[in-house]
């Protein structure tokens, strides 16, 4: 006798598949299994119970399953709903989604088996050992009260203890220690007295979270930097796995986990927390993935993936730096992770805490909508007015290598007075451009509609969008002149211009050309915090959780980039940007100073942000998006289609914009070419589906897109649609 099964199957196709399988040993809904599929072995998860073929299905018109991998559910039932609801809210393919809530060793089918990790007991004869061991033995004393005050302890929960190798082996040896049961991990419990004080801010904000309770609610935990955002989030993890909870903490980027991973184990101990981001290899990514589904794992700190980890127990949220658009995935399945985990919060009854000195309109809205609280820290804890922002305009003044003579004597004024110096400038590389002083000629890249950018360093030119390098020509291709002049100014050339004009000073360039591993940045964020560096140079790298004590100067190059993109979203993106990096000065006992240089000084965004802060220019850009009907006050989808030639890609959009389902409220906007149309040697061309009601948008989407595959020259290009896109190129 045999059943069929549905199987969600990882390939670019909307819907399962059913699978026949004797009835002796089915698989449940959650499971692995093994399947051929279009000639290939692929890994497959079961997605409902076995049902009877109908009278018009022959069980030999379908392919029976090769192998069950799991005996029980890997993914809960929780978890196939979650994938579920992300499947049908980005119109992705299930089989895709229910793989990516998977680590890649599970995915490639490999067992699903937790390493057990030993731990360590006290026996009764190392309790009587303890009153009789001389004073002169600290580490065995060290050790045998770390047990009988924490019961059973693994190996890493007593990593603090010194010669802790040689310790163990005695107490085995003696007999005063021995090998227990996997021990669950244990958090440390500080006394009141041990915890910071809160400032009153911080006090209310605990107090409106604990007053919350401990089911689903939104807040929105609004603090400008340095205010001590990170002391609240600690304060509610402690509740939260106090009552025997889990508590997930999402960070925008890999290079922010180590620190706050850091200041979450140092409050809670080794055992009870740990990472989960693309700098594990992937051993250690399945092995987090399955303590945190077995429940033995407290907290997790993560990137945007972890957004997506199986936590049966799971009890608060935490999405540091929300308005980041790093918790937005911008290839595949394109989901945001700050809105997973709100609606996790919703589905798992856990209440979630938003945090960010910036918040997106997106938020804000929300909390003017009262659908989250908001809970203020308007100051910082050190007793420190904000850091001075002051706009400098350029416009005429003699510049040093993209450098003004006011600003460049202001860094000279910091370091004579022994402060540290950041100077602002999200642009890679030496120049942004090369040009042929004779003829004009500028090098581009020949698969991008885009400006070769010049790396000194490694003595080529790279294209930012498509990877491509080449070396720089002796000669001008078109003229054969050889006065080729670098245009413009990236990190790399204002780091070479300090060098040059502050020798004494140490100068250190942060952006991802210079900093390719964690743990290089690890060294140089240490260096900077304990002053061995007087000035940084670098990307927006720089602007995100980063505290250095000494930094008394920030300097914004260039702040006009923002104000001509074509993209709704700029200007708020760099209000958040410069306050950012902003709140980088003056954390320490200094008050800051913050000198942004512009040839625009008069434009009402840069105006509103200097005079307002950023909630003024919130409420400005909030009024012009409700006036324009444009997200949050409206919703949109994009299609976008790469071909091979630009009609390619406009005639697919052209038809699939004839066979959108015409609803009140639905409107298309286009199809019309991306603001970059060649990218990586294709052309792109985009439709905009906007809509006033996201139930009208879901439901015009819905019947629309699985027709899509179906239209002339479809095979031949490649389409996605993104729902809630963050950028429009």
């Amino acid at each position: 006798m045999e059943v069929l099964l549905s199987v969600a199957v990882p390939v670019p196709i909307y819907g399962s598949f059913d699978y026949r399988i004797g009835t002796s040993a089915v698989p449940a809904p959650g499971c692995r299994v093994e399947i051929l599929f279009n000639h290939r072995t692929l890994i497959g998860i079961v997605v409902s119970e076995a049902r009877e073929p109908g009278e018009t299905e022959p069980l030999s018109r379908f392919r029976p399953l090769e192998r069950v991998i799991d005996a029980e559910p890997l993914l809960s039932p929780a978890m196939m709903a979650l994938g579920q609801w992300i499947a049908d809210y980005y119109h992705h393919p299930i089989g895709e989604v229910l793989t990516a809530l998977l680590p890649v060793s599970l995915r490639r089918g490999e067992p699903a088996q937790l390493r057990a990790t030993p731990a360590y007991r006290l026996t009764e004869g190392g309790l009587a050992a303890l009153d009789r061991l001389p004073a002169r033995s600290q580490r065995l004393r060290a050790l045998l009260e770390a047990l009988r005050d924490q019961g059973a302890v693994s190996r890493a929960g007593l990593n603090g203890i010194q010669g802790i190798a040689a310790s163990l082996r005695r107490c085995l040896d003696e007999g005063w220690v021995e090998l227990a049961a996997e021990a669950l991990p244990s958090p440390i419990r500080l006394a009141e007295s041990e915890l910071p004080q809160l400032t009153p801010d911080q006090a209310r904000a605990v107090e409106a979270l604990e007053a919350a309770g401990s089911g689903f609610s939104t807040h929105l935990l609004q603090g400008v930097t340095g205010s001590g955002k990170t002391e609240v989030y600690l304060r509610a993890i402690t509740r939260a796995i106090a009552h025997g909870g889990q508590v997930l903490l999402l960070v925008p980027e890999i290079g922010l986990t180590p620190q706050l991973l850091d200041r979450v184990r140092e409050r809670f101990g080794e055992t009870v927390v740990d990472g989960y981001h693309s700098g594990l290899n992937d051993a250690a990514r399945g092995q987090v993935w399955l303590r945190a589904a077995s429940g033995r794992l407290p907290v997790v700190v993560g990137t945007r993936s972890a957004a997506l980890l199986p936590m049966p127990r799971l009890a608060l949220i935490i999405v540091d730096e929300e308005h980041d658009t790093s918790f937005k995935q911008q290839d595949g399945l394109r989901y945001s992770a700050r809105d997973v985990a709100v609606l996790r919060g919703s589905r798992e009854n856990a209440p979630v805490i938003l945090g960010s000195a910036t918040p997106s309109l997106e938020t804000l809205q929300r909390v003017q909508a009262q659908r989250y609280s908001l809970l203020r820290l308007p100051r910082r804890v050190r007793s420190v007015d904000p850091p001075r922002l002051q706009l400098l305009d350029v416009r005429g003044q003699p510049f040093q290598q993209g450098l003004a003579p006011v600003l460049v004597a202001a860094i000279e004024r910091h370091l004579q007075a022994g402060g540290q110096v950041l100077l602002f400038i999200n642009r890679r590389g030496y120049a942004p451009a090369l040009i042929c002083h004779d003829c004009g000629w500028t090098a581009t890249c020949t698969h991008c509609d885009a400006r070769l950018t010049w790396h000194r360093g490694r003595g080529r030119l790279i294209c930012h969008h498509c990877g491509a390098r080449q070396v720089p020509p002796a000669a001008c291709p078109q003229c054969q002149s050889t006065q080729m002049l670098a245009v413009g100014h990236g990190t790399e050339r204002i780091e070479e211009t300090l060098r040059t004009r502050f020798p004494e000073a140490r100068v250190e360039r942060f952006d991802s050309d210079r900093l390719r591993s964690v743990r290089a940045l690890q060294a140089l964020l240490k260096d900077t915090r304990e002053g061995r560096v007087n000035i940084l140079v670098g990307t927006q790298m720089l602007a995100k959780g980063h505290d250095f004590a000494g930094l008394s100067l920030v300097g914004v190059v260039d702040a006009d980039q923002a104000l001509f993109s074509v993209d709704f979203r700029a200007v708020e993106r760099m209000g958040q940007l410069l306050t950012q990096v902003a709140g980088r000065a003056g954390r320490a006992g200094q008050r800051g100073e913050v000198i942004v240089q512009t040839h625009q000084p008069d434009h009402p965004a840069l105006r509103r942000l200097i005079e307002a802060s950023y909630d003024g220019l919130a409420a400005l850009l909030l009024h012009e998006r409700a006036e324009a009907q444009l997200p949050p006050f409206s919703h949109l989808a994009l299609l976008r289609a790469e071909a091979s030639t630009e009609q390619n890609a406009m005639d697919f959009l052209d038809a699939a914009g004839a066979c959108l389902p015409t609803l009140p409220g639905v409107q298309k906007l286009g199809p019309v070419p991306a603001p970059m149309e060649r990218r990586a040697g294709r052309f792109r061309a985009q439709l905009l589906i906007q809509a006033l009601d996201r139930v009208a948008l879901h439901r015009a989407l819905t019947p629309w897109l699985p027709l899509l595959d179906t239209l002339p020259g479809a095979r031949g290009l490649r389409w996605s649609i993104d729902v809630d896109p963050v950028d429009l190129y």
